[in-house]
């Protein structure tokens, strides 16, 4: 009850929350309670749940998945209108929610009114939008914004709130946004997430990080810190173009980088990092609440090395 609180105190009084153990499942039951097995999600060619989860939403909530291709990870109204088209078909899965990240797997951001538009959009359509929200809080930071305002005042339906990318050991929730048109899903959603296993005997452990989480903003100063350490990893890595070549605008705590391919398995020796894209190769560089300068600065030092 108290991290309940807590919740509601930060995204508002109409946050109904319900703790998970991870992110995965935090996406998996949002799209579960919002949709049923002939409605489609549309979301990214590169968000999480289309690439990273292993076939969970279709496997467990039995919807499909649209992928709309998108330069830098976000979506708009433009990109999702030519996928309604369907809607009435009885031979096409309906569209019925849209999935967006914030930040988006690529670390772009979307603003307060990019998020406003794209609801707006959702709803006058019929259709409900979901946040992945595992890095909400560098999203919050950049872009100086509260949760509550990009999230409940943005018109987000359902979130996927991480604690995990930002210092928590573990734990997840999902806050379902009590509107008239979500209430059955509010009703609904303890039945389902007790049925996917969701539901630990001791959620105390799982919920009780949460009040340390924003107590005195920990979770905002968290991210401040990774933030701070991609911008200036990204300042660092500028020397080295056009032998390094950053992809993506930085506006959270991921770098996107083209290395040469010769320097890579020589690099992966000393440092740890995901293989973005193996056509260049891009590499994901992140950084986090506990990343210091040194760090970066030897991971500086070696590319001079190597370079």
């Amino acid at each position: 009850e108290q991290a309940i609180n807590k919740f509601k105190e930060v995204f508002g009084e109409d946050a109904e929350v319900f703790f998970t153990l991870t992110g995965t499942a935090s996406n998996v039951l949002s799209i579960r309670a919002f949709t049923k097995p002939f409605n489609s999600v549309l979301c990214t060619d590169v968000s999480h749940i289309n690439i990273d989860e292993c076939g969970a939403p279709e496997n467990i909530a039995g919807i499909k998945l649209v992928q709309i291709k998108s330069a830098d990870g976000k979506l708009n109204p433009k990109m999702i209108a030519p996928h309604l088209g369907v809607i009435g078909n009885e031979h096409h899965s309906q569209p019925r929610l849209i999935s967006i990240t914030q930040t988006t797997e690529v670390g772009t951001v979307y603003t307060y009114n990019e998020l406003k538009e794209l609801t707006e959009f959702a709803h006058n359509n019929g259709l409900y939008v979901h946040m992945d929200g595992a890095r909400l809080a560098n999203a919050a930071s950049y872009l100086n914004l509260s949760l509550k305002k990009l999230t409940y005042d943005a018109g987000i339906d359902v979130l996927s709130f991480g604690g995990t990318k930002n210092g928590m050991m573990i734990g997840e929730a999902v806050i379902i946004f009590n509107r008239e048109s979500n209430r059955n899903f509010i009703d609904s959603f303890k039945y389902i997430r007790k049925q996917s296993m969701q539901l630990l005997s001791k959620m105390r452990y799982i919920s009780s990080q949460f009040i340390a989480y924003f107590e005195n903003d920990l979770w905002l100063k968290n991210a401040e810190h990774a933030n701070k350490m991609a911008q200036y990893l990204s300042n660092k890595l500028l020397e080295f173009y056009p032998d390094i070549e950053i992809m993506y605008k930085i506006e959270g705590n991921a770098v996107f980088v083209k290395i040469p391919e010769r320097i890579l398995d020589e690099l992966k020796k000393d440092f740890y990092f995901y293989i973005w894209d193996n056509n260049g190769p891009v590499i994901r560089l992140m950084s986090s609440f506990e990343t210091n300068r040194s760090d970066i600065d030897n991971l500086v030092s070696r590319l001079k090395q190597l370079l």
